[in-house]
């Protein structure tokens, strides 16, 4: 049964659009994030060098941008912040149709990366206010799902560009990408804005009051670990696996395609499955998931038969997946509802900016962990999962959302 299957018919089709707009988003993002670099290569004159110093500066430049839009979105409400998310990415993308320089790269990078930035810091904004209390989890989870299958096909439609290696083939990526986010910009009008009053809880200090509120950071912090090992999967484990553990090619596509199919087409089972588990004790449960798949890793150095690597590898990434089910929606919806409503907006761009932070600096950390060695990285990361059960457990204690029953409603959620 769909999810919205359970909502009420006359908001059905809203929201059908709103869960259309995430999917053609996705599926622009899956079709030119694995050819990014590729097409700048391959369309301009510029060096690898030159081509990732300006993607890195965009990426810099655009990280207050999460910020910024948290205020906004607790003034105007989530629905024009996220169109104009929208239409900075369309703008963005089709700038890179002419891009020769690297300063050109900057300019439009940017507008992509802070449309990205100021994109997910409305977006749980937008489901908490579609999902009634109570079926968060399933509309986290079912939007994680299609988000994962659109990365997935685009990212089928980016390999056949790249094998017919055409300028006019690059092109056609770019012009996709920036149509999906004018489809998007569209199929959202017809999504409801819901536009927090400004009582108590606005004139109570703004970001003081969230960076003032302790519990809340203690989840910041548990996002940030979260979200480190979320980049483990596009970071190292395709490296490990081909470059350090000498297993042949097909198995990095094996591990994402894994991922991709688990995450598309078991999220909402998984969801199902833990109606009426304490939120903070799934998130436990999600780390321990990481661990155990980090140890398989590790294993696999130590495994002379190939064939029985590839499993040992496939395994891994398997128990890593399932700890992305499980914390994944769980996550999003603690963020969500631990959060005021009149300052919602602020709360999770905060909870944003940590993910944004863990993807800064994940690429230097896991490849320098990385060339040190296989017990070098998958030790740390151990690390950071049991870190980030440790935390799990502490929310538990301090944040009530994080008490809470997955699938049930708080009496406190009634009015959110």
């Amino acid at each position: 049964m769909s999810l919205l299957d359970h909502t009420p018919r006359s908001s059905s089709p809203r929201h059908g659009r709103f869960v259309a707009a995430i999917v053609i988003d996705s599926l622009g993002t899956g079709v030119f994030i694995p050819v990014s670099m590729l097409y700048f290569l391959a369309t301009t004159s510029l060096t690898l060098v030159q081509v990732g110093a300006a993607l890195t500066t965009a990426g810099l430049l655009a990280l207050p941008a999460g910020p910024l839009a948290g205020g906004l979105v607790d003034r105007y409400g989530a629905k024009p912040v996220l169109q104009a998310a929208n239409l900075a990415q369309a703008l963005g993308f089709a700038g890179y149709l002419v891009v020769g320089q690297s300063w050109q790269i900057v300019i439009c990078a940017w507008l992509n990366s802070a449309g990205r930035a100021v994109f997910f810091s409305c977006y749980g904004v937008t489901v908490t206010t579609l999902a009634a209390p109570g079926r968060r989890e399933r509309w986290f989870g079912l939007l994680g799902s299609a988000r994962n299958l659109g990365y997935a096909l685009g990212g089928l439609l980016s390999a056949l560009a790249v094998s017919i290696g055409t300028q006019g083939a690059y092109a056609g990526i770019v012009i996709a990408n920036a149509s999906s986010y004018v489809a998007a910009f569209v199929l959202m009008r017809a999504v409801p804005n819901v536009r927090p009053e400004a009582g108590r809880d606005a004139a109570a200090g703004g970001w003081g009051r969230v960076l003032g509120d302790r519990p809340h950071l203690s989840l910041v912090a548990h996002q940030l670990c979260f979200a480190i090992s979320l980049f483990a999967l596009n970071i190292a484990i395709p490296v490990y696996a081909v470059d350090v553990l000498g297993l042949p090619g097909w198995t990095a596509g094996a591990v994402f395609t894994l991922n991709t199919l688990m995450v598309g087409f078991g999220q909402g089972v998984v969801v199902g499955r833990l109606g009426g588990r304490i939120r903070s004790r799934v998130l436990v449960a999600g780390h321990v998931c990481f661990a155990a798949g980090y140890l398989l890793f590790l294993a696999a150095d130590h495994v002379a038969a190939l064939a029985l690597a590839v499993g040992v590898v496939l395994l891994g990434a398997g128990s890593y997946t399932f700890g992305e089910l499980l914390g994944g929606p769980v996550t999003s919806t603690v963020a969500a509802e631990s959060a005021p409503a009149a300052l919602r907006g602020r709360y999770l761009a905060l909870n944003q900016l940590a993910v944004t932070v863990a993807g800064a600096v994940a690429p230097a950390a896991l490849s320098g962990l990385l060339s040190s060695g296989a017990a070098s990285i998958w030790l740390t990361l151990v690390g950071v999962s049991a870190l980030g059960a440790a935390l799990a457990t502490t929310i538990g204690r301090v944040v009530p959302a994080a008490r809470g029953r997955i699938g049930r409603a708080r009496p406190a959620d009634a009015h959110a």
